[in-house]
């Protein structure tokens, strides 16, 4: 009898900032493929930031989510799309009220691989939005995770009134627009 041969799934990472991780993660947490969301904070100055320093504007961090991946599921091209799709890349510090450099459009990609795909799905949403795109395309640098309670927001108070209002939108929209790429557990 012969042994099944087991394969690892190999796994990808890729740090997203869409504005507010509240609704980037409820988002990402619902693509097919992907394994694992973080909120954190990243490319700031200060070491362990706390959410508070953040919105104060004066840590340089931007609020992020880490996407952890299975590239034979879903591919980085596929999350960049949803991720343009699920914030406004042509608005500089601010999504809707969300104002400040926290809220910032950014993909801090982890290897040259990935910065050549952003790029190229950079540039077509530089087309698709005349040139208007401020998303910004560095590495990822002095990650932080977010405190817990910031961990699966969305999930844990749906009720609550920015979930119920600004996130689930999201969420909604992604669902619409994305329904082959949107998980079937």
């Amino acid at each position: 009898m012969n042994s099944p041969v087991l394969t690892a799934s190999v796994s990808e990472r890729i740090t997203l900032g869409g504005g507010c991780f509240w609704c980037t993660e409820a988002v990402f947490e619902r693509v097919r493929g992907v394994q694992h969301v973080e909120s954190g904070y990243c490319n700031g100055d200060v070491l362990q930031p706390a959410y508070e320093q953040v919105c104060g504007g004066k840590t340089g961090h931007a609020e992020v989510v880490r996407v952890d991946f299975d590239p034979a599921v879903v591919s980085l091209r596929e999350l960049l799309e949803v991720f343009f799709a699920i914030h406004d890349p042509t608005s500089l510090n601010r999504q809707g009220a969300d104002v400040g450099t926290q809220y910032r459009s950014g993909i801090y990609f982890h290897h040259e691989t990935q910065e050549a795909v952003a790029r190229e799905v950079l540039a077509e949403a530089q087309v698709a939005h005349r040139g208007q795109v401020v998303t910004e395309l560095l590495p990822e640098r002095n990650y932080w995770p977010a405190e817990s309670y910031h961990q699966h927001y969305y999930a844990r108070n749906p009720e609550q009134g920015y979930c119920a209002f600004v996130v689930a939108a999201k969420v909604d929209k992604f669902l619409a627009t994305f329904a082959r790429l949107t998980r079937s557990d």
